[in-house]
């Protein structure tokens, strides 16, 4: 049986990159990163095609503590499976990650997951339907679907009602999760994300579907956890720029599984690198911290 090779992918050009390995390039006497990839490929045995179609293709990336990164590209671009590699849930095919220090593949993984936050917005339908709001975010100090109370502090249950009324959810703690809005379940689960105090927070297009108000809030409560935990390093992979909070100071830019453009957010967030990344031509702004895309018709 011959042997299996990934689909070969044409060169892209990149902006923003030094081209030296991001990995490499750290210094010993630098803090250690919240999360560093180095030369990272993922590819996926396609049994149709008898190919391995590449996901991510050699992707260098450093993210620091208190750096707040934002995550965009087009469909299949490889923005979830970017983030399914940072959560420690999916393993490089080839390449090295290492995650709050340690290097995957030489720890255990469970326990490398507790410290980190994850917002999945699978969990949305994932409780059970009478579990209230307070509940649920309690679930997120013994990473469980189920409320396990025999596990549970007094220091649990105050820090799960400090962070509902952080993010403006105080009034529903008593409310079932499902009734709740759309809005408010995302900043319950916000909440639960969070409740480990983690280093490194992955937010997972947090604002997709939400109304104009449930966004804003969201983005609220974003910027909220910027000010109070500015220690914590949080990743939010999104299609758009409108559901950036101003604290963003970062931005990566994929496209085919490799980055266009990594770096400070006001030079990667911008006409250029964005027209490039998505191909077609975008103009950007941004008033009071907050950026807007428009983008020409590509036919």
């Amino acid at each position: 049986m011959p042997e299996e090779r990934p689909t070969p992918r044409s060169p892209l050009p990149t902006e923003g990159t030094s081209g030296r390995s991001a990995v490499a390039a750290e210094s010993p006497s630098m803090p250690t990163p919240a999360l560093a990839l180095e030369g990272v490929t993922v590819w996926e045995w396609d049994p149709r095609s008898g190919e391995r179609p590449v996901l991510l293709d050699g992707v260098d990336w450093v993210v620091r503590a208190g750096e707040q990164w934002a995550v965009l590209g087009p469909n299949g671009a490889g923005k979830t499976t970017l983030l399914n590699v940072a959560a420690g849930l999916r393993h490089p095919s080839r390449g090295a990650v290492r995650i709050l220090g340690e290097t995957v593949g030489r720890v255990d993984l469970r326990e490398l997951r507790a410290r980190i936050g994850y917002l999945d917005l699978a969990l949305e339908t994932a409780f059970a339907p009478r579990r209230t709001a307070l509940e649920v975010a309690l679930t997120g100090a013994t990473g469980s679907i189920a409320l396990l109370e025999e596990r549970l502090t007094a220091a649990d249950h105050e820090r799960a009602r400090d962070l509902l009324a952080r993010f403006g959810c105080a009034p529903i703690a008593a409310q079932a999760f499902r009734t709740c809005s759309q809005g408010q379940r995302r900043r319950v689960l916000l909440a639960r994300a969070l409740m480990h105090d983690p280093p490194l927070l992955l937010l997972d297009e947090p604002a997709d579907g939400l109304d104009l108000p449930g966004r804003e809030a969201l983005l609220a409560a974003l910027a909220t956890l910027a000010g109070d935990e500015p220690a914590a390093a949080v990743v939010t992979v999104t299609h758009h720029l409108e559901e950036l909070p101003a604290s963003t100071t970062h931005a990566l830019l994929l496209r085919g599984g490799r980055v266009v453009a990594a770096g400070p957010a006001d030079s990667v967030l911008a006409d250029a690198p964005l027209s490039a990344c998505f191909g077609a031509p975008i103009s950007v702004r941004r008033d009071d911290g907050r950026w807007t895309a428009r983008a020409q018709a590509g036919w």
